[in-house]
């Protein structure tokens, strides 16, 4: 008997996406990291420095951003395109606001999607998070 069929899941089941569990960015200096996403507005969840690990929390979520010290890995601008994950807020448009009032450069103005705006910056390794809103679809957006 397989570990899922013990369980009761089908082949269909046991293989469903359910949801995030971690966004892993690689950095080069977890105080710098951990501070450029604090002013992002991050709260870190949890940190181990002698391992070069820092978890934030996004919303109320378990799972979050994980950073994590690689050596070798050089400030850098992002790539076009890289790998992104955009994370929902209520106004992408006052985030970018906030984000730069912060001294966090945008990689541009906040632009228009199908469900209402975005806006994305990058950390100093390259790592893009961009923040988007439900303005315009609110029947999709989290409570």
């Amino acid at each position: 008997m397989s570990d899922n069929q013990s369980v009761g899941l089908s082949a269909d089941q046991s293989a469903e996406l359910l949801g995030y569990d971690n966004v892993l960015f690689p950095v080069g200096d977890l105080g710098e990291a951990v501070g450029f996403y604090e002013r992002a507005g991050f709260p870190v969840s949890f940190r181990l420095d002698e391992i070069g690990l820092a978890i934030l929390k996004v919303g109320k979520e378990t799972p979050g951003v994980l950073l994590r010290v690689e050596d070798g890995i050089a400030p850098r601008t992002p790539p076009w395109p890289s790998p992104r994950v955009w994370l929902e807020v209520r106004d992408a448009r006052a985030k970018g606001r906030a984000l730069a009032d912060a001294g966090i450069p945008l990689l541009a103005a906040p632009f228009s999607v199908a469900t209402g705006w975005t806006v994305e910056i990058a950390d100093p390794w390259g790592n893009v998070v961009g923040f988007t809103d439900y303005l315009k679809r609110p029947e999709l957006a989290r409570t």
